[in-house]
């Protein structure tokens, strides 16, 4: 059961390098010339999207217009770290439509903005900074690193955001501290299960008008291991406790996670959840992880305000399709992926033991990724994903097929 509610990487390489090498004489480097004076400090960037989704579940079939979304995207981003005196500002904004295809291709777009065919600002804000604080307060994206329950989801056209006031310090060596309040949030989902696509022009206020407040830590004092805490407050509500340690063990990234959600009403049962993940490279090509978590049957389940995914590390395409709620459930997950082909092949399979008794008793899931660079701007990813349960007295089956090209400018 997913509630209303809240706020918010392991990677290694080693490097062998052998033989002889024979000396050099050094060579004389004429220095390049100073750039030009920037006359302005703004940048600007954006991106294009063309995403497609289709599904084969119930009476539906792959490309029948009943089963199929799409949507056509494009983002702007405006930024100038100091805009007047240590201010900065940014802005973004995204523009949806369908290209028409509603007629006779798809049913659904993946997200829209009020209207089918319409644009939303989702990103405007200020900074400023002083000695090791930066100050970030408007509409904005955060990060699930350190804000685990209210984060950016990146899987669907365009990330969810927040309307928020964020403080970040630094003071204290190798230690990060972040505080937050968020107000609003628009909310990500996929339509298939909600019964039409997100409106991200809409963003709701959180726990009324008393918003969310987070505080989190984070330390790597201690070599390869990185240390994280997080804890939420939202005024007659819940408390949230997380934390999540991470370490490079060498041959292999050991990363533990778990925590509560204490919710404030009489006689509501805590969440508690826990998981674990140990990842490492395979014959020096295959990237390779396996996971499990657990939790418990507790009133609020694990979520995250801005979307349908977790920060368990067993997260998959089942979560974004919201297939299944994520409480009273134990779920392991494999992945594996490799640089071949020309880009990128990942495949990921889990198994979800759930432990309620209106909604089926395990779940089987396959996942299949191939992602390439056309070019250094143009990106195209191809999934296909299986879901199949055993709930009684009919097995149900879920296929789905994802294809999205982003254009980098």
């Amino acid at each position: 059961m997913k509630k209303t509610l809240l706020l918010s990487v392991v990677a290694s390489t080693l490097i062998f390098a052998g033989g002889d090498i024979a000396p050099v004489e050094p060579a004389v480097v004429t220095p390049a010339p100073a750039p030009a004076p920037v006359a302005t400090g703004w940048k600007f960037s954006g991106q294009g999207v063309l995403y497609y989704q289709t599904l084969d579940v119930d009476d539906m079939s792959f490309f029948d217009q009943a089963s199929s979304s799409a949507n056509a995207g494009l983002q702007l981003t405006a930024t100038n770290d100091n805009l007047i005196g240590g201010i900065g500002f940014g802005a973004q904004i995204n523009g949806l439509g369908t290209l028409g295809l509603e007629e006779d291709v798809v049913t659904y777009p993946m997200q829209m903005a009020s209207e089918l065919n319409s644009a939303y600002i989702s990103q405007l804000y200020l900074t400023y900074g002083i000695d090791n604080t930066s100050i970030k307060i408007g509409r904005q994206e955060l990060p699930k690193a350190l804000s685990p329950f209210a984060f950016s989801e990146d899987w669907n056209v365009f990330k969810n955001t927040f309307n928020a006031a964020l403080v970040v310090n630094t003071d204290i060596q190798d230690t990060v501290l972040v505080g937050a309040w968020v107000r609003d949030a628009n909310h990500n989902h996929y339509m298939y299960y909600y019964g039409g696509a997100p409106d991200m022009n809409d963003f709701s206020k959180l726990n009324g008008n008393d918003g969310i407040w987070m505080l989190t830590a984070q330390n790597k004092s201690i070599s390869d291991l990185t240390l994280t805490g997080s804890f939420y407050y939202a005024n007659d509500y819940a408390n949230i406790l997380w934390a999540d340690a991470q370490y490079n063990a060498g041959l292999a990234n050991i990363a533990l996670q778990g925590g509560a959600v204490m919710l404030d009403a009489a006689g509501a049962t805590d969440t508690k959840a826990f998981g674990v993940q140990v990842s490492g490279k395979l014959f020096d090509m295959v990237n390779a992880s396996i996971a499990y978590s657990h939790v418990n049957n507790g009133d609020a389940g694990i979520f995250q305000v801005g979307g349908v995914t977790t920060v368990l590390y067993t997260d998959t395409f089942a979560d974004q399709e919201n297939y299944y709620d994520a409480y009273d459930n134990d779920k392991f997950v494999v992945r594996a992926d490799a640089d071949m082909l020309g880009g990128n092949l990942a495949g990921v399979y889990a198994y979800t033991s759930l432990g309620n008794s209106w909604i089926p008793s395990h779940v089987n899931e396959f996942d299949l990724t191939y992602s390439t660079n056309i070019t250094k701007d143009l990106n195209l990813a191809a999934s296909y994903y299986y879901i199949h349960d055993n709930w009684s007295p009919d097995a149900h089956t879920y296929n789905g097929i994802r294809a999205v090209a982003r254009y980098n400018f």
